[in-house]
């Protein structure tokens, strides 16, 4: 009989990073880690279900949850709770949940889908994929978020691309956005703008728009080698370093951890991200490979952003790293799509190995 095969490099590294997130966060949270703790567990029970869920039958299912997505991130725009200038949250009885979020995961499989019974390279089907790709980075760029927008961006061009959009055509949508990016700098509010003159010179505005990053990289310097310790960080314990627990969790973990802790998470994601790649090169069916390629680049991408703003190489666009950073909805679609990847990898493994008992 077929046996379903859990992939130990993708669970051993979601298991480190997890154990580091559960530490830092005891460290420069602890009035929060309870209920980290309680988004971690509902998102391990998440992944474990969604990867004994065979993919293609979630893939049947993703107009309608696209749809939802769609309604969700809609209601928000209405009935969103404001939080510092942004309309992302949404309250739906006793929770509140960002949809722009879930949305990730579930345009991963839409998007999937759309390209593995569509072919991309006749006009309609293209003008179609981008107008259900734009839709949801449309609503999610209105709330303003331009992190995530950037990242469903990012999904929807790396779906496209390994669909055999041609490439003279991916080369224009690559050109003509670089070159319309002086006139989307004009829709940018006024903070986003402020944060992308302070990376090209923090230093002109110390106290204000460059005060994050500069905060940022001298928590990530002062860890040095092994760090200063649990709960002895100035930056993150003394509350100069802003977002400690989310968007600069990273500097947090490197200031008390030092170079050894900041290492060992960067080595989980390779681990994690190359098991992703490899997975896609193996004999694998086209859908599941539309699907890892588009949670491979998901990863990817909010993983360089985020660690790239904290140490000063990239401009700060208020996205999250995967299951370290606090939040419960980010930590449910990480561990949703890390669950979906899951399902695909170990189906694919076990078209290969059959066991006779």
């Amino acid at each position: 009989m077929r046996r379903q095969f859990f992939d130990p490099w993708i669970i051993g590294s979601i298991i480190v990073l997890l154990l580091f997130s559960l530490i830092v966060l005891r460290s420069v949270l602890p009035g929060e880690i309870g209920q980290q703790l309680l988004f971690v567990i509902l998102g391990v029970v998440a992944f474990l279900f969604l990867s004994q869920i065979d993919y293609r039958i979630l893939s049947e299912l993703s107009r309608f949850f696209y749809g939802v997505a769609v309604v969700l991130l809609v209601a928000t725009l209405i009935f969103g709770q404001a939080t510092r200038g942004s309309v992302r949250w949404l309250e739906i009885g006793p929770l509140t949940i960002q949809p722009s979020e879930f949305i990730k995961p579930v345009m991963i499989l839409f998007l999937a889908t759309f390209v593995h019974t569509r072919s991309l390279r006749r006009g309609r089907n293209l003008m179609l994929y981008v107008l259900f790709t734009a839709l949801p980075v449309l609503l999610v760029f209105k709330q303003p978020d331009l992190g995530s927008a950037l990242v469903l961006s990012i999904i929807g061009l790396s779906i496209a691309f390994t669909a055999g959009i041609p490439l003279m055509l991916f080369g224009l949508v690559l050109g003509g956005t670089t070159l319309s990016l002086p006139l989307i700098f004009q829709f940018l509010k006024p903070y986003q703008q402020d944060r992308l003159l302070a990376f090209i010179d923090p230093f002109a505005d110390p106290l204000g728009s460059g005060y994050n990053v500069i905060q940022s990289m001298i928590a990530v310097g002062a860890g040095k080698l092994f760090g200063r310790g649990l709960g002895h960080g100035t930056q993150s314990q003394l509350r100069f370093l802003p977002e400690r627990h989310s968007d600069f969790i990273y500097a947090s973990l490197a200031e008390e951890l030092g170079f050894i802790g900041a290492g060992l998470v960067l080595a989980s994601y390779f681990v994690l991200l190359y098991r992703l790649f490899s997975s896609i090169k193996e004999d694998c069916e086209p859908l599941g490979s539309h699907i890892l390629v588009g949670i491979l680049s998901m990863f990817m991408f909010q993983v360089t952003v985020n660690i790239g703003m904290n140490i000063g190489l990239l401009p700060i666009t208020g996205i999250t790293l995967p299951l370290i950073s606090s939040g419960g909805s980010s930590m449910l679609a990480t561990m949703i799509s890390l669950g979906i990847a899951q399902s695909v990898v170990g189906r694919n493994k076990s078209r290969q190995t059959i066991e006779i008992r």
